[in-house]
């Protein structure tokens, strides 16, 4: 069994460089790869395209990337609680591709299936059919979405072992799965690394062969977004 274990972040992460696509799991705050990001903050990587739901928030996640003006272009579903995201899209010093949300799930899947496109109806008839082709399927107009194509994807895993094989825990099981084996080099980081035969094959979401590297976490803050208590009378 291959052992796709690396030291730390430091060398999960070698071979990134200035201008390269990435995929980055996570929904909000929710599986967001932390220690991968604090990385790509560290090496000061410039004009990057980010492919993630969104942007995390203005100084945690992506926000951090964004506020050192590291990301030359988002392609997200929603701006989210980034107020940082919102100005430089505003103001034109971000490039930014908002698509539908399940466009972008179905874009990441298809990339990690090998499908190089697809059709869908989501977005027929707004600016994201703008210069797409488009095809009727029993009388119903869809537009036809590429997969992404991207050099990394950073994923954050719950528990994995050192073949790679993965579980997530609750809502961060969200972009993650699909990311995995959607770029050329998929790097995972996770709370807890096992050795091969530890997890019950069973509860495995993602097998070892979508993933490149895997590397245990030094420290997950775990924000939460928006954090909402009982008011009491």
């Amino acid at each position: 069994m291959i052992n796709k274990t690396v030291n730390n972040v430091t060398e999960a992460l070698e071979g990134v460089q200035d201008g390269m696509t990435f995929m980055l799991g996570g929904f909000g705050l929710s599986g967001i790869p932390e220690n991968s990001i604090k990385e790509l903050v560290r090496l000061n990587v410039q004009d990057v395209t980010c492919i993630s739901n969104n942007a995390g928030v203005d100084d945690f996640g992506l926000g951090l990337l964004l506020k050192k003006k590291q990301i030359k272009k988002m392609i997200s579903s929603y701006v989210g609680e980034n107020a940082e995201f919102e100005r430089q899209m505003l103001s034109g010093e971000l490039d930014v591709e908002l698509i539908p949300q399940g466009t972008l799930a179905e874009r990441c899947r298809a990339a990690q299936n090998g499908i190089p496109a697809f059709y869908t109806p989501a977005g027929y008839g707004t600016e994201v059919a703008e210069g797409k082709e488009v095809r009727d399927f029993n009388g119903k107009p869809h537009i036809m979405e590429k997969a992404f194509e991207a050099d990394f994807a950073f994923v954050k895993a719950w528990k994995g072992d050192e073949a790679g094989n993965l579980i997530f825990k609750g809502t961060a099981r969200n972009f993650n799965p699909l990311m995995c084996g959607a770029a050329k080099v998929t790097v995972v980081e996770v709370e807890e690394l096992v050795k091969p035969g530890e997890l019950d094959p069973n509860f495995v979401h993602i097998p070892g062969i979508f993933v490149q590297r895997i590397f245990q976490g030094e420290t997950f803050e775990k924000r939460i977004e928006q954090r909402t208590v009982r008011q009491m009378d």
